[in-house]
């Protein structure tokens, strides 16, 4: 019984004596395989940030601070979705002064309608341009993940039909004279699903967080603008129970 030591070896000179067609096909797998996997660790890091600044900035915004304060703090979390929805509501009110800065007499209305609506807009187009942020670089792992068993599958028919014309040229259909064509058309299918794999599985939980960030962002925009809809007065007061 081989040895796995006697197995890697020979999988590494089977490698090592490919057709050069071959070894372009593993050539491109191993390209998609190296940046899926940077794509998968770095989109990995990048929701950790969104996780870690998010909990941190609705915390401030649930205390019931000023929108100043609230406002240096949505510029401190850059990498969070919804500190940059508060960033695009505030930008759009900033020529409302009583209302930012929460001085206002009792009584007075909320913000007005229209102002209402702009500031809408103004969190939607927000929040299209965020979750166009997370959803960067899954398109490849998505390309790699339906790409690459097709690359690996003609590579695997190229080494069939090299093992055919081996059989056809030495006249004999010897184990001796179809096992390398063989084995290096099976490395190059096993070559693919290692790089579909990882790819499928990354790109499947990356896309089910940008649908849970995409979900917080519209549920914050709500809170937002019920919170602007109040009578102004009662912005004032610190919330006690949270926005």
């Amino acid at each position: 019984m081989p040895t796995s030591d006697s197995l890697n070896a020979g999988i590494l000179e089977i490698l090592w004596t490919a057709g050069p067609v071959a070894k372009v096909v593993l050539g491109i797998l191993l390209f998609f395989s190296i940046v899926s996997w940077a794509l998968i660790v770095e989109k990995w890091w990048q929701f950790r940030r969104v996780r870690r600044q998010s909990l941190a900035f609705v915390k401030i915004f649930r205390e019931g601070r000023r929108a100043s304060v609230v406002q240096a703090a949505a510029r401190k979390y850059r990498d969070s979705p919804l500190a940059q929805l508060y960033a695009a509501a505030y930008t759009e009110i900033s020529g409302v002064p009583d209302v930012i800065d929460h001085v206002i007499d009792d009584g007075d209305e909320g913000l007005p309608s229209e102002r209402l609506d702009a500031v809408h807009r103004a969190m939607r187009r927000a929040t299209a341009l965020e979750v166009a942020q997370l959803e960067r670089y899954l398109p490849f792992l998505a390309t790699t993940a339906s790409a690459t068993p097709f690359i690996g599958l003609f590579g695997t028919v190229w080494g069939i039909m090299s093992a055919f014309h081996g059989i056809g040229a030495q006249g004999s259909a010897s184990l001796a004279v179809v096992a390398p064509g063989i084995s290096e058309a099976l490395i190059a299918t096993a070559a693919g699903l290692a790089a579909a794999i990882p790819a499928v599985i990354g790109y499947n939980y990356f896309v089910n967080r940008v649908r849970h960030w995409a979900t917080e962002m519209d549920g914050f925009t709500l809170d937002l603008l019920n919170v602007l809809s109040r009578p102004v007065s009662k912005l004032t007061r610190p919330a006690k129970d949270g926005v």
